[in-house]
């Protein structure tokens, strides 16, 4: 019986592709439906985009849902200068044809994981936490529903991305990542320290392209897209590849090294604000709260998506 996921993200290039290779693996994974987060753009491109990857797809069964608009407490910051100004830059998909539900997506997470099983469905977060955050905060109950958050989000020794000290995802919204790390639902994380390891080689962009069908091609066209800003940052052979980890771990855990850890985050420093302060060595006693993501069969990852995008349209 498949697992039954719901993705909250703010696509991007990289969400794009944690999305498809789902939506690729039916007989694994049951989308439920999609939230949309202000992030790497503002929600009225990841709503626009998540759409568009959807019907990419061949998948208009797959619900999509506008979530919030801004960080809980901070004012919105983008990842334009990385994912393109629209977030989504790199192929030329059409204009979406499917709407968006009326229902706002923090009210579909809160009334999706009410009337659910106990720890029948995993919360998939690709991007900022403030839509999880403020259905925690909304109705409290519902942890006890959630089986589980796995999650693209923070780093340990990679440190940061958009600052010296924090990952994106967090720095956006660091607030609300707080409240999630302190919720008590078990959490996977997969950070830079994983996706920093799986590059987008230019062999592994032409293994996707030539996968002869219109996503893999899209894929290829959006990941060489939003390679460039980091080619240049980084001068490696590729760029890293993070939200498809999420997915990847939930179809073949065994690609993955982690540990149990504390989490916490940081929001009160300006120095250091959202970063993820891991007990990697465990040097304080704070409870282990984190399945912590550290290690990755790059190889191994970069098949299981290839194999996956190959089903698709």
């Amino acid at each position: 019986m498949p697992r039954k996921i719901i993705f909250d993200t703010d696509p991007g290039q990289d969400d794009a592709v944690a999305i498809l290779t789902a939506l690729a693996s039916p007989d694994e994974l049951e989308v439920l439906g999609i939230v949309a987060v202000a992030g790497n753009v503002g929600l009225d491109l990841t709503t626009r985009n998540a759409l568009q990857v959807v019907e990419l797809a061949g998948r208009p069964d797959v619900p999509v849902f506008a979530g919030c608009d801004r960080p809980t407490k901070r004012r919105s910051i983008t990842g334009a200068h990385v994912h393109g100004e629209g977030g989504l830059n790199g192929p030329d998909l059409p204009p979406p044809t499917m709407r968006l539900q009326q229902k706002h997506g923090v009210d579909f997470l809160i009334d999706t994981l009410a009337a659910a099983e106990p720890g029948s469905i995993t919360l998939c977060t690709l991007g900022p936490l403030t839509n999880v955050a403020t259905a925690l905060a909304r109705a409290p109950d519902i942890v006890r529903r959630a089986g589980s958050i796995v999650m693209m989000a923070g780093a340990y020794f990679e440190v940061g991305n958009i600052t010296p000290a924090a990952e994106f995802n967090i720095y956006f919204d660091p607030e609300a990542a707080d409240l999630v790390f302190r919720s008590g639902i078990p959490i996977v994380m997969h950070s830079l320290d994983v996706s920093h390891r799986i590059l987008t080689t230019p062999e592994r962009l032409t293994r996707f392209a030539g996968l002869g069908n219109r996503c893999g091609k899209a894929v290829a066209e959006m990941l060489n897209f939003s390679q460039t800003f980091d080619l240049a940052k980084y001068e490696w052979e590729g760029a890293p590849l993070h939200d498809p980890c999420v997915t990847a771990w939930l179809l073949q855990p065994d690609l993955f090294g982690s540990r149990d850890v504390n989490v916490t985050i940081e929001t009160n420093s300006d120095l250091t604000l959202g970063m993820t302060v891991v007990d990697f060595w465990q040097i304080t006693d704070r409870p282990r709260n984190v399945t912590f993501s550290h290690a990755v069969n790059a190889e191994g990852f970069y098949d299981l998506l290839a194999e996956k995008l190959s089903r698709l349209p």
